[in-house]
């Protein structure tokens, strides 16, 4: 069995993998992350592990971490399923790495976008011949809300992620319209843009925001909030073979 770990910045995912079948998925605080994989390792029968953003660990808790199992670092140096065209591949994060590994497994042979709605939206699109183009960051719907409270001087900080209008009426309505009606268009013509220039286009849609904006959009779009360590456990596989 494989262990993906993917450390956000507060929380953490870990799936464990029976060859492509997730059968095990906890999420848990950063700070709990050495006891959670031992009780991890320890229910079920791991060989191979692998991390990614592992900068937000201390030394000292990944050399623990290393104690319970030697684990794969994702990196612009790893072996990954598919060729990277990206002109600065030192500064790709490891988290739209793995979200490409999985859309070249998941969907061979086809015009994959990935966006990743979450701290930051990301946009990822590989092409039918599994080549890496590129695409886009902007910020994601929480870092909207924060930047409109952080530099006015008056704007409430909000939370809220449902919107019934899209003319606010009030001030916090006006800014929830903003931010939430701002997000859906800026996604919608993304892959608008995507769609002319490759017409068999699958997009995917990933994230933390997902459950939210999956219901924004029509249902030809494929909503995954694991597709990332499923990523995860692809580069794992590929380099097992190797």
């Amino acid at each position: 069995m494989n262990l993906a770990i993917d450390i956000g910045n507060s929380r953490v995912k870990a799936a464990v993998f029976e060859g492509d079948e997730c059968i095990s998925l906890t999420v848990f605080d950063r700070g709990k992350i050495i006891s959670e994989i031992k009780k991890i390792t320890s229910e079920h029968n791991i060989f191979n592990g692998i991390i990614s953003n592992v900068a937000a660990l201390s030394n000292i808790k990944w050399v623990q971490l290393n104690k319970i199992l030697n684990f794969q670092v994702v990196s612009s140096a790893s072996k990954v399923p598919f060729k990277n065209t990206y002109q600065t591949p030192k500064t790709l994060g490891v988290d739209r790495i793995a979200l490409v590994a999985a859309a070249v497994a998941k969907f061979p042979k086809q015009h994959v976008l990935v966006i990743d709605a979450g701290t930051c939206i990301t946009y990822d699109f590989v092409t039918q011949e599994a080549a890496y183009l590129g695409g886009a960051i902007s910020p994601g719907i929480k870092m909207r809300y924060q930047s409109l409270h952080t530099f006015t001087a008056n704007l409430p900080l909000l939370d809220i992620f449902e919107s019934h209008n899209f003319i606010g009426t009030t001030t916090e309505e006006s800014i929830i319209a903003g931010v939430l009606t701002g997000v859906q268009k800026e996604i919608k013509g993304f892959i608008e843009d995507y769609q002319q220039k490759y017409l068999d286009l699958t997009v995917v849609l990933t994230g933390g925001d997902t459950k939210f904006l999956s219901k924004q959009f029509k249902s030809s779009i494929f909503a995954n909030q694991n597709f990332l360590l499923e990523g995860l456990n692809e580069i794992l596989k590929f380099n097992a073979e190797k």
